[in-house]
Order: C-alpha cells, then sequence, then structure tokens
C-alpha cells in the first residue's frame, strides 16, 4: 500500500508540479489520483491554512484587490478594455494569446476584457497568485493545461451568444487544442493508432466550420453546439464517414456533416 501512495505523489508532483506535502494532503482528502489532481487545478491552495509555519504564505487579498484597483476603469466598477491592454502588457502577454481564456474562465470573467473585482479576487486567491511576477508563472501551467487536458479545455468554455464571438473564440481554441493534444481524434476502442491511421480534424475543417456558419448556420450558437462542438472535433474521422445521424449531435453539426460531405463531393 504505501509503494502505491508512494508512487501516486510522485507521479502526482511530476504532472502538477505541486510540493511532496501539497500532494500527500490532496491524496488523502480526494483517495484517487486523477480526482485529487483536478481538485489541485481548481483549488491549489485548498490546503493553504494547514501550512506550517514558514511555508509559502496564502495569496494576499489585500495585494489582489490592490491590482485590481491599479487596472479598474475610473468610469466603472470594473476592468475594462483598457485595463485589460496594460495588464496585458504588465503579464508581457498579448491580448489575444489564447491563455487568457483560461484566466478569463477561471477569473469568472463575464465576457472577455471585462473582469469584476469579486470574480478577480477569488479567481487569483485560488490559483494562488497575488502578484506579477506569481501570475506570469500561473500562465504558464494555465496554457499547458488548456493544451493538454481535455476535460480542463472544455471545462473553460461557455456558450457565446452571436456567431462573431464564438468564431473568435474557436479561432484561437482550436489550434492551441489541436496543437496540444487536447483535442486530438480519439476512436471508439481507444487505440490512439487506430485514430492516427483515421486521420482527424484539420485547420481546413475549422475554414469549412466557420464557412458553413457564416453562409448556412444559426445566428447565434447555442449551449448545446458550444459544448458539442470539441467533442465532435475530437470523435470525427478524417472524411467524417463516422459520423452518425442519429445520435444525440445537436442539429447545427448534423447539419455542417452534411454540408462537409457536399465540399468533399465537389473536390473529387
Amino acid at each position: 500500500m504505501s509503494g502505491r501512495i508512494d508512487g501516486d505523489i510522485s507521479q502526482f508532483c511530476s504532472i502538477t508540479g505541486a510540493s511532496t506535502r501539497d500532494a500527500r494532503k490532496f491524496l488523502e482528502a480526494h483517495k484517487r489520483l486523477d480526482i485529487a489532481i483536478d481538485a489541485y487545478y481548481n483549488n491549489p491552495n485548498a490546503f493553504s491554512n494547514a501550512r506550517r509555519k514558514g511555508d509559502t504564505a496564502a495569496p494576499s487579498s489585500s495585494k489582489i484587490n490592490q491590482l485590481f484597483d491599479k487596472y479598474k476603469d475610473p468610469e466603472d466598477d470594473d476592468i475594462t478594455i483598457d485595463g485589460t491592454i496594460k495588464f496585458c502588457e504588465d503579464l508581457e502577454v498579448d491580448p489575444e494569446d489564447v491563455v487568457l481564456l483560461a484566466v478569463a474562465y477561471e477569473l469568472k470573467s463575464p465576457q472577455m476584457g471585462r473582469w469584476t473585482r469579486q470574480g478577480w479576487v477569488d479567481g487569483w486567491k485560488s490559483i494562488g497568485a497575488d502578484s506579477i511576477p506569481a501570475m506570469k508563472n500561473a500562465l504558464v501551467r494555465l496554457r499547458d493545461q488548456l493544451a493538454s487536458d481535455p476535460a480542463y479545455f472544455k471545462k473553460g468554455n461557455e456558450a457565446w451568444a452571436t456567431l462573431d464571438t464564438a468564431q473568435a473564440f474557436w479561432g484561437l481554441l482550436i489550434p492551441h487544442g489541436l496543437k496540444g493534444g487536447a483535442l486530438a481524434r480519439t476512436s471508439p476502442s481507444g487505440d490512439s493508432n487506430e485514430a492516427i491511421r483515421d486521420g482527424g480534424w484539420t485547420a481546413d475543417y475549422t475554414q469549412w466550420w466557420f464557412d458553413f456558419l457564416n453562409q448556412k448556420g444559426p445566428k447565434g450558437v447555442s449551449k448545446d453546439t458550444w459544448a458539442m462542438f470539441l467533442d465532435f472535433i475530437r470523435s470525427i474521422n478524417g472524411n467524417f464517414s463516422n459520423y452518425d445521424m442519429e445520435a444525440a449531435w445537436p442539429s447545427t453539426i448534423d447539419d455542417f456533416v452534411e454540408y462537409a460531405k457536399e465540399r468533399f463531393d465537389n473536390d473529387i
């Protein structure tokens, strides 16, 4: 039993970069390695109050609030576009960098480029950062997690009302997820080699999706379409021949598959 626990702790630390002490705390609380890792990513400071004297201090609400006030719009209760641009300059990150989608999720941003005080404070406390250097370090982890963890990749998505907004997000998310593996093709059998042989989603198909939405799609993107589209990307093969029209996919995705198959036929 001890050997298994030690192995889980080692794996936990390797995946998350956490200390051995934190790994043990999360594993003791959640028992299973996968659940413990998810819990750590959701709140890496869950056990910060139990840290020993001399360990790294918990994030300071006061410092996080001071940063919020630094970027806050003087004529608004929130941080808005101008403050966001200044914040990105201090972080040395492009305002259109895909990692900001993960930050927006963690800080419960009501829309891109806007941050509420409560979401800002609660979010950065949960992430464990109360200074610009600490936030820069957090972005490294969030970027890696967004690219490589399918569950986190999907969790960070919300339903967006307009096509323009949805396409802007997909334009950032899809290339990042394909490159990092979060949107890697999966086969029904779980055989990764079979998935590779069978092909999968490409950058061309992303453009087809946008073409379809602009030409024939709905005026807005439904919650179901947004929530299931990334699963669709991961499941589809190179020519969409494995798509099941009888399955519980949103009708917009059904219509897109018909549209794509017509384009396949026209290209032959």
